[in-house]
């Protein structure tokens, strides 16, 4: 089996692959304070949850937007897994051109997305991930990455409005009944579902408007994609494993056959 990792500024989402088959998926908080052998013993209580053996996992592939937890992960797979993992970066065969000024400041977390979405769903495309930041990658008709637009994420929107007001309270991320709210909750909660719908079908809009393709395809992925497709006519799939298989399908084409 694959495991396949994906280091998030929030979580760290990992997917165990038999074949091309998602065994299990589970997720764990982002914390740069924990070493190796704390990430490695969760992982191994995860497997024993789930009736899996660490020997059955052979190979590994990581995608990561916090460099500094490269090592630690690394390091994990090899002690405890006993696998030298593939890291998606520089050199790494994917298959997909970066029509950019500067591909380095690509996020490995885009580039998976764009090759799994291209795959399952073909060019042109749109892209969107809500994640820490939300991410619109545009993807032109010959697969290629030209472009897109980062916004704030939808949590850490809300945790900047909380803890920049004196009397905002947490609160949970779901649609409220109405756009206007009766009460400070679903008062924040329009703010939040409702514009943030808003902002992803301007900018949606605003992409095939300068792409001259008025129905190109958009695929959503990331913790609040269904709140958010729920409201607006726009977004065409949305598909919550587009990392994990990305990351599966980066593994293949840079394994040997008698690897896999």
């Amino acid at each position: 089996m694959i495991l396949c990792i994906d280091i998030g500024n929030t979580n760290i989402k990992y997917g165990l692959f038999e074949g091309d088959e998602l065994r299990i998926s589970f997720r764990v908080a982002t914390d740069l304070k924990r070493t190796s052998d704390q990430y490695g013993t969760a992982i191994i209580d995860m497997f024993a949850v789930k009736g899996v053996s660490p020997s059955a996992v052979h190979g590994a592939i990581i995608s990561s937007v916090v460099p500094s937890l490269n090592y630690t992960l690394q390091h994990m797979c090899a002690s405890y897994l006993g696998v030298e993992p593939i890291v998606v970066g520089a050199g790494l065969k994917t298959g997909h051109n970066l029509r950019v000024d500067d591909a380095r400041e690509v996020g490995a977390d885009r580039i998976v997305n764009d090759v799994a979405a291209i795959r399952k769903y073909g060019a042109p495309l749109i892209v969107i991930d809500f994640g820490t930041a939300t991410t619109f990658n545009v993807i032109n008709e010959k697969g290629e990455f030209i472009g897109g637009a980062v916004a704030p994420g939808i949590r850490g929107s809300l945790e900047s409005l909380v803890s920049g007001t004196a009397k905002l309270p947490r609160v949970e991320i779901e649609t409220p009944k109405s756009v206007i709210g009766k009460n400070t909750t679903t008062n924040m909660q329009a703010g939040i579902v409702f514009g943030f719908a808003g902002l992803v079908g301007y900018i949606v809009k605003k992409i095939r408007w300068e792409m001259k393709l008025p129905d190109m395809r958009v695929v959503a992925t990331g913790g609040f994609s269904e709140i958010i497709a729920r409201e607006i006519s726009c977004i065409d799939h949305v598909d919550k494993l587009l990392t994990l298989q990305g990351l599966k399908y980066l593994y293949d084409i840079n394994t040997p056959e008698d690897k896999k």
